[in-house]
């Protein structure tokens, strides 16, 4: 088994403790949980528990349980925030697929680069498609967010801002109000008082269209 494989199984150990700990704050998980929660052998759930505690994300009481550490509680929430942001992604993509199980892989493919990038793409959203609170930014990824932003969708566009469409995420079902729309690639959005105005001209956009639309910021 390479590294980076193992070090997936650690991130979903974490990211499991931490969905308790957003339950129960503090309560003691079992290894017997964990390895029902994971599907894996009671064997494996105490052998990984036991490299954790030794690296320091959990502190591990035999026949009472783990908790996390400061040091785990940190990762696991960051794997917990970037499977959540990948099932966002995923709900406003053409995707087809098991979301959930999709986001399970992507969030191991997750660096802080490209969570900033997704994490601007998407308006920084504070819940996933099935109303779960994204956990947090840590500091750093929170001040690279927040640093004049490149990127906004044109549903969070802030009033008397421009910005020029780069990218429309499409489903089947926004395909054909898109064309009907006549937008296109390097139209001029800016917000008004009123609502949006693009290339100049008032437009009525809805909700769901406008949280489509990436736009770089010009103004």
């Amino acid at each position: 088994m390479g590294a980076g494989h193992f070090q997936e199984y650690e991130e979903m150990y974490l990211k499991t403790l931490y969905h308790e700990h957003e339950k129960v704050p503090g309560r003691r998980v079992r290894n017997s949980e964990l390895a029902e929660y994971l599907d894996v052998s009671p064997a494996s759930a105490t052998e990984m528990v036991q490299r954790l505690a030794k690296n320091g994300f959990v502190e591990y009481v035999p026949y009472k349980g783990v908790l996390l550490t400061g040091k785990g509680l940190e990762l696991g929430k960051m794997m917990k925030r970037r499977h959540r942001l990948a099932e966002v992604l995923l709900n406003i993509l053409p995707f087809e697929g098991d979301i959930h199980e999709t986001a399970c892989r992507l969030e191991h493919a997750f660096n802080d680069d490209l969570e900033v990038c997704i994490s601007l793409l998407l308006g920084n959203p504070d819940s996933d498609p099935s109303g779960s609170v994204i956990p947090s930014a840590s500091d750093k990824i929170a001040e690279r967010i927040t640093r004049s932003p490149t990127v906004s969708i044109l549903k969070n566009l802030q009033e008397s801002k421009s910005g020029e469409i780069t990218l429309i995420l499409t489903t089947a079902d926004t395909r054909n109000v898109l064309l009907d729309s006549g937008l296109k690639i390097g139209d001029v959005f800016e917000k008004t008082e009123s609502g949006y105005s693009c290339n100049g001209n008032p437009v009525e956009i809805s909700d769901d269209l406008a949280s489509r639309i990436v736009l770089r910021l010009i103004s």
